[in-house]
């Protein structure tokens, strides 16, 4: 190692130090856990088309849902029910909380759809399932 510069025989022993350390029983103990949370690319496509499908609800888009729509949502809904989704009390506004992974390309978001009302707003806890049908297509499995 004579003929090394410093810096690459410093730089050595560091990467072996870090290396070493963490593969120790100590700081395997302390190792975050992979989780699978929002910090996947697929979390947050997935969260956009709910976004999308609900900006067309909250705008009476009815096209945009229909075609935002997975074929197992289209064939498990009737056209009368995704038009009352769309046409119902006049919408507000809607929230999406945080997503639940459920498996490989497939998330679930628990939303609230607030309907404008004269008294007081009126509010509709559902949840949404939203899945990738490859080529980062995402669409709606389940209506809300």
């Amino acid at each position: 190692m004579s003929g090394l510069p410093v810096r690459v025989v410093s730089g050595i022993c560091f990467c072996f130090l870090l290396t070493t350390l963490s593969s120790s029983p100590l700081t395997a103990a302390t190792k975050a856990r992979p989780t699978k949370s929002a910090t996947s690319v697929d979390y947050a496509c997935a969260l956009a088309a709910a976004d999308r499908f609900l900006q067309a609800w909250q705008g009476g888009d009815i096209e945009t849902g229909i075609v935002m729509l997975s074929g197992n949502a289209k064939n498990n809904t009737n056209r009368d029910d995704v038009d009352r989704l769309f046409a119902s009390s006049a919408p507000a506004a809607y929230e999406i909380d945080h997503g639940k992974f459920l498996r490989r390309g497939r998330y679930e978001f628990p939303i609230v759809l607030l309907g404008a009302s004269q008294k007081k707003p009126q509010r509709r806890f559902s949840r949404i399932v939203v899945f990738n049908t490859g080529n980062n297509d995402w669409v709606i499995d389940k209506l809300p």
